[in-house]
């Protein structure tokens, strides 16, 4: 495999934010999901390609090696995995002066410059250096997972990201997806009340493992489409709701919609001003995680004008006029 430019693969500047990052993914993995490009190969390709830029970006340890270190990541690959043939780089003749590999505490034996330099490169993140035949801690990781003398360790596959867009009404029911995966199309439960940011996750169905390993897991990463009717704020909702005149004056009920068709009766006092909130408890958005518990639900109230008046009604309007100004006189 060839050295890859991360940066140019997500189309965003070497020095770009984590921010910037995610939404350069977000966008090609739309963009180029298999499921939107039903026996493309090359789309499949490269939405390979931009999971495995923003596995590596996306991950701060990860990215700094990569930013410093970069060519030799290429070096590594191009030997299939061979540790001898990375270390054949930096020392002519085999393993950095003629060193031999020490299980224990010690890591490589005596202070050679490779000793420095792989110090230098990994320090601290080993925790004890080298140990027991296979890289110790979270160098082994780093490096790729390989063991002693070059073999390759069991390793787990990687996570991938895919992003769906579902409405309020779904969020507020739950709902299903269809996601391809290879040849492989699965429906996935996405629950109610997500909210954009959650992840649901499925389990093996990421990157393949090497040498054995596991496979890594797939995320959908749920975003909600804003509402026309309904404003969301956490697991609140608002709505607005339309009141006459009359019910505000003298008392009555309206009917407050629901995300899921439905609707309830509100009970509105005489003499209800224009904006005041109500609160329907029990009837906002699920809470995830926890069944049956729900946010509540705040109707405003707009309170609507008659309009096109009759002679009669003006003159009806008119003598209420006449009536409150002269109490008030």
């Amino acid at each position: 495999m060839d050295y890859k430019d991360y940066y140019s693969v997500l189309g965003v500047p070497k020095g770009a934010s984590e921010k910037t990052i995610k939404q350069a993914y977000r966008k090609l993995a739309r963009k180029y999901h298999p499921d939107l490009n039903p026996d493309n190969k090359a789309a499949e390709e490269t939405f390979k390609e931009v999971n495995e830029a923003y596995e590596v970006l996306s991950d701060v340890d990860k990215r700094k090696l990569y930013d410093q270190f970069g060519s030799d990541w290429k070096t590594w690959e191009r030997q299939g995995g061979n540790a001898d043939g990375f270390w054949q780089q930096w020392q002519p003749g085999g393993r950095p002066g003629g060193r031999t590999y020490t299980t224990g505490p010690g890591g490589f034996a005596g202070g050679d410059s490779f000793s420095d330099f792989f110090q230098q490169l990994f320090g601290g993140l080993g925790g004890g250096g080298m140990r027991g035949g296979t890289y110790g801690g979270d160098i082994g990781d780093l490096l790729g997972g390989f063991g002693g003398r070059g073999q390759v360790r069991n390793r787990r596959g990687q996570d991938y990201e895919q992003p769906v867009g579902i409405t309020l009404e779904e969020a507020y029911q739950g709902t299903k997806r269809l996601v391809r995966i290879g040849d492989q199309r699965l429906e996935i439960s996405i629950p109610a009340g997500a909210r954009t940011g959650t992840r649901v996750r499925v389990a093996g169905k990421g990157g393949p493992g090497a040498a054995g390993g596991p496979p890594g897991d797939l995320f959908l990463v749920i975003e909600v489409a804003d509402h026309a009717q309904f404003q969301r704020d956490g697991e609140n909702l608002e709505t607005r709701v339309s009141v006459d005149l009359y019910t505000a004056v003298l008392g009555g009920s309206a009917r407050v919609p629901l995300p899921d068709g439905r609707s309830v009766m509100l009970t509105v006092p005489a003499e209800t001003q224009n904006g005041t909130r109500f609160r329907l408890r029990g009837k906002g958005m699920p809470v995830l995680g926890r069944a049956g518990e729900r946010g509540d639900l705040h109707a405003v109230v707009e309170v609507s004008l008659p309009q096109a008046l009759s002679d009669r009604e003006r003159e009806l309007f008119g003598s209420l006029q006449g009536l409150r100004q002269g109490e008030e006189a």
